[in-house]
């Protein structure tokens, strides 16, 4: 597009503050960088807990594919989001979200126990290399770059959106080059911060100021930014970006910017990926991935078939 039609600085009014309740909500651990791959803005809904996973019986076909004496499996869950991102319940100590129940709905067909462990979200995928979790779930978008030396098995689709308040004139973002000159807020160590720090070259090429980007590790922290007028755009999950508009006030989703298949995570080489796979295509089969699913609102991420580290997507 022509740099004069390149929409400028955002312009905005002042709306209410997002309640200090709800920022805590969002900041409890890795937000989704702070936290994961996801992101959103607090919200005070409640969570939900309809169980969709209990009921559950081993399958031999895909247990039989795990290595020999696998009983049980360390599982780093990145924690800090909203739904359908990780975050506690009220008891302060339980973990629900979108990744949770996928982990515990596997774990139940292949007949072995998880034990849980919360962890930042850029803390997890080296921390499957150096051995100290057998699997990370934090809503990883699988890249080339990743599978480098990350092994995945896909369970949805989701990728990369933006968001902003509502009093923006940002419109839709199908080019990065809208952003030059520009604040975006997003979470650090994730695949929106790679996308805008390597695009960085597309406003200089165009002659015009560079996009500044500004990570931050917990989601309470990006949307206050964003709020206060430090920022002017969140570039985040397409999921979480949704959540956070339906839920909350003062905010506008922009539009999907790019897909990305999100699995979990394992190190390289594993030997664990074919079962998990298997027991997520037998989760497709027997009607419990459409239930989660329809738990979490996020029924557009559906895959028809679990994969083991596909090609990035490239749309």
């Amino acid at each position: 597009m022509s740099t004069s039609s390149r929409p400028r600085r955002a312009l905005f009014a002042p709306f209410a503050l997002i309640t200090s309740a709800a920022l805590l909500l969002t900041a409890c651990g890795s937000g989704t960088d702070g936290g994961s791959d996801t992101q959103a803005a607090g919200a005070s809904q409640k969570i939900p807990t309809t169980d969709v996973v209990s009921s559950l019986g081993t399958d031999a076909s895909a247990a039989k594919l795990l290595p020999a004496g696998t009983d049980s499996l360390s599982l780093a869950v990145s924690v800090g989001g909203t739904p359908p991102g990780t975050s506690y319940l009220e008891d302060g100590k339980t973990l629900a979200g979108q990744d949770v129940d996928f982990a515990a709905a596997v774990a139940k067909v292949l007949g072995i126990e998880l034990k849980r462990e919360a962890a930042s979200f850029e803390a997890i995928l080296p921390a499957l290399d150096s051995g100290k979790y057998d699997v990370g779930v934090g809503n990883f978008g699988v890249t080339d770059e990743r599978r480098r030396t990350i092994d995945f098995v896909t369970y949805i689709n989701d990728g990369q959106g933006f968001a902003t308040r509502e009093d923006s004139k940002l419109d839709k973002i199908t080019d990065l080059a809208q952003l030059c000159g520009l604040n975006v807020a997003t979470g650090a160590g994730t695949t929106f911060e790679a996308t805008l720090e390597e695009n960085k070259h597309v406003c200089s090429d165009a002659g015009e100021k560079a996009y500044k980007v500004q990570t931050y590790s917990e989601q309470g922290a990006i949307w206050s930014s964003l709020q206060q007028g430090r920022s002017d755009i969140v570039m985040s999950t397409i999921n979480g970006l949704r959540y956070a508009v339906a839920q909350q006030e003062g905010l506008k989703f922009l539009n999907e910017f790019h897909r990305l298949d999100v699995g979990f995570a394992f190190k390289k080489g594993t030997k664990l990926a074919p079962a998990f796979r298997a027991a997520v295509n037998k989760l497709i089969v027997d009607g419990t991935y459409d239930r989660i699913l329809k738990k979490w609102g996020t029924t557009g991420s559906a895959i028809e078939k679990s994969e083991i580290s596909p090609p990035e997507l490239k749309n």
